[in-house]
């Protein structure tokens, strides 16, 4: 699962790279950060578990702070890229097939730089407890010794309330609000399809008679914003599935959580740690499909790119 995790998340960074800064896209940026953010569990977190380091490993105060802080600040980095994923492709799917290609406020780069810049620390913020609430141990301790400790168990007890509130519900809810409003969108856009073609009327000044070179233009230009929304629905589509996964995740997660909180397991610490390692590991190659970049070229899956350019 850990190899899986890192190729995909590899395959998906390295696929969004364009062959110049000037052609980075903001889908390019979300999901360059969604796979960096995924990728901090797979190189420094996966590894531990994997190889169960925390028996033998002596360790000090200062890696503890690191074990508890760098599992969550990554869970949360990639939750919240999740959700801005979402929002993004449900703004981009209204755009094209409602508004006619309009353009949408989260198509600016330079917005989407500065609203990952804030959820990166957002994370910090909400995950700094786990840097220096730790426990003081003896010499020669091994990492399943590293404890936390809160100041009472009240805060504790506040913590993970607030926890739970703002890396969890909050981007939960807005990932299935953005993908409902997605499915209406294709819904509602099939529905439309299928109907009967109404014929289209010239309007202006345009003149009845084209030339011979207006007239082959046409078919292509129409063929490519076909192309183009085909490719944008098959996306919008990864995203959904994207969402509902990440909703059984975290469904699982929450009710062996509670399970083991009643009744400790080592099995059951196995289920949540798997389970947590299915979301950061599959839904690369979901996003990879949908955008068509399950290939060995950096350039596949562009044509959702570049529909925006088409439609003018």
């Amino acid at each position: 699962m850990c190899l899986a995790g890192i190729i995909g998340n590899n395959w998906l960074c390295i696929s969004s790279l364009p062959k110049s800064v000037s052609q980075f896209r903001p889908n390019d940026v979300l999901f360059v950060n969604l796979a960096v953010s995924n990728l901090i569990t797979n190189y420094l977190v996966d590894p531990l578990n994997i190889f169960q380091t925390e028996r033998f490993l002596s360790v000090g105060k200062v890696f503890c702070s690191f074990r508890f802080f760098l599992p969550e600040f990554s869970e949360t980095s990639s939750i919240l890229s999740t959700m801005f994923i979402t929002v993004y492709w449900h703004q981009k799917l209204v755009g094209s097939l409602k508004r006619g290609g309009a353009p949408v406020q989260m198509e600016k780069v330079h917005f989407i730089a500065a609203l990952l810049a804030g959820s990166w620390t957002f994370a910090f913020v909400l995950n700094a407890p786990h840097l220096f609430f730790v426990a003081d141990n003896p010499e020669n301790t091994t990492a399943i010794d590293c404890k936390e400790a809160l100041p009472s168990e009240e805060a504790n007890q506040a913590y993970k309330v607030v926890y739970v509130t703002l890396a969890n519900v909050l981007p939960l809810t807005g990932v299935l609000y953005a993908s409902i409003q997605i499915v209406f969108t294709l819904l509602q856009n099939e529905k439309r399809m299928k109907k009967p073609g109404t014929p289209v009327k010239n309007e202006g000044n345009a003149l009845p008679e084209k030339s011979a070179d207006n007239t082959n233009s046409v078919p292509v230009v129409t063929k490519s914003k076909s192309q183009a929304k085909s490719s944008l629905v098959r996306a919008a589509k990864s995203v959904v599935a994207v969402a509902f996964f990440f909703l059984l995740c975290w469904i699982i997660h929450l009710i062996v959580s509670i399970i083991g909180s009643v009744t400790p397991s080592s099995v059951l610490d196995d289920i949540e740690s798997f389970v947590g390692a299915s979301y950061t590991c599959i839904i690369p190659y979901i996003y990879l499909h949908g955008v068509q970049r399950l290939t060995c070229s950096r350039g596949a899956g562009r044509v959702v790119d570049q529909e925006q350019g088409v439609s003018q």
